[in-house]
């Protein structure tokens, strides 16, 4: 097939839509659904995304995405109860597979971002994969397999309208790449560059020169994911996931906040105050996760008011204080970050301090490398200068 006509374009009012091939066939097979122009979109590049995590760590990869860049992105590495506890994934019988854990752990870092995602496998979905899937508001997922149970089980979500696409893992685009802007052709090599180059990491300026295996590959993490991201961008990692994305801000110092303090919030949900909340019985997954946000952020009087919490809870949990949280955070520890070019002061690192971060890959280069790099010394921080930017439109 070297044409798929699609619902429509980014709006409704964008038609007609669709995607070709100029040479050969289309490498993508709709199994299920009618998929969007942005659908695709957040397929394709996300079905990169998860290709290089696989190939660069050798773990089976996954990523959640929304409008054009990732909201998760994982690694199967087993889960803990704590973690199975706050993906929501604790009652599954099944055993979860190496997969299975990826996307719990892409889909689990940022429910908020990710709640009507597009889901991208690096493996063959199997069916305990397939099972978390059908339980979240998602849009579509795209892999180069599926298992017959798992096909079975995705045609049955969204009343059997839910995008399911199938890859080939064999195919490899053009080396030049072209996109359109007002009527003006755009050309430019692909970014071929591979992130699990272990010389990127040989440049480090700071007295801290120590790199454990674990943070190389949350940096490699971090790395790959911001490849995909829309720049400026700035990636957290613990663990093998992403916990923390700050993307398309204008300011590097805010995409480094706003991943911050959604790492701060991914690490607040594991407090056991957080997880003990008296949930009332059949609430929604989509409420109860605005439900947890509203608690550990700064509006909590909204779910905890009388007449508010009543919705959702059994009795009248006590409040998370300022002082609680903070506690809380200052444990959070073994945190890498990676940013999609330069740190252009050392603020970027005293923000990224205070959520746990103990491992930096960034490009370097910038006029103020002197400042930042006495601000990592100052919290003993160990920071690679890479010499690559990651923009990404």
């Amino acid at each position: 097939m070297k044409e798929l006509g699609l619902k429509y374009g980014c709006n409704p009012n964008q038609k007609p839509s669709r995607i070709y091939m100029e040479e050969g066939e289309l490498p993508i097979e709709v199994v299920n659904g009618r998929p969007g122009y942005i659908n695709l979109l957040d397929a394709l590049n996300s079905w990169q995304l998860v290709s290089e995590l696989k190939q660069a760590t050798g773990l089976p990869a996954a990523a959640s995405f929304k409008h054009v860049s990732p909201a998760g992105a994982a690694v199967g590495l087993p889960l803990s109860d704590t973690l199975k506890k706050i993906y929501f994934v604790d009652d599954v019988k099944m055993e979860l597979s190496p997969l299975a854990c990826a996307y719990a752990r892409a889909r689990g870092a940022d429910r908020m971002s990710s709640y009507g995602d597009f889901v991208a496998l690096s493996d063959t979905c199997d069916a305990a994969t397939a099972t978390l899937l059908k339980r979240e508001v998602s849009d579509g997922v795209i892999a180069p397999d599926y298992t017959p149970e798992a096909i079975e089980i995705l045609k049955d979500k969204r009343k059997g309208t839910y995008n399911v696409i199938k890859i080939d893992p064999a195919y490899r685009p053009a080396p030049i790449e072209r996109k359109q802007v007002f009527g003006i052709t755009f050309e430019q090599g692909r970014n071929e560059i591979r992130l699990d180059d272990p010389t990127l990491f040989e440049n480090i300026p700071t007295q801290n020169k120590t790199f454990t295996e674990e943070a190389r590959r949350d940096l490699v993490i971090a790395l790959i994911t911001l490849k995909y991201t829309q720049s400026n961008s700035v990636c957290y990692v613990k663990d093998g996931q992403a916990i923390g994305i700050g993307a398309g801000q204008q300011s590097r110092i805010h995409c480094t906040r706003l991943a911050g303090q959604k790492a701060d919030i991914w690490w607040l949900r594991q407090c056991p105050k957080v997880m003990a909340l008296p949930f009332k019985e059949g609430i929604r997954r989509a409420d109860r996760d605005n439900t947890i946000d509203l608690y550990i952020g700064d509006e909590a009087d909204d779910v905890l008011r009388e007449g508010a919490w009543q919705q959702f809870f059994t009795r009248q949990p006590e409040p998370l204080t300022r002082e609680e949280k903070q506690q809380w955070i200052a444990q959070l520890r073994g945190v890498s970050l990676g940013s999609d070019a330069f740190f252009p002061f050392g603020d970027n690192v005293e923000r990224a301090h205070k959520s746990g971060v103990e491992f930096i890959a960034q490009a370097g280069g910038s006029v103020r490398d002197d400042h930042v790099i006495m601000t990592a010394d100052k919290y003993d921080i160990a920071m690679a200068f890479t010499g690559v930017r990651l923009f990404h439109h």
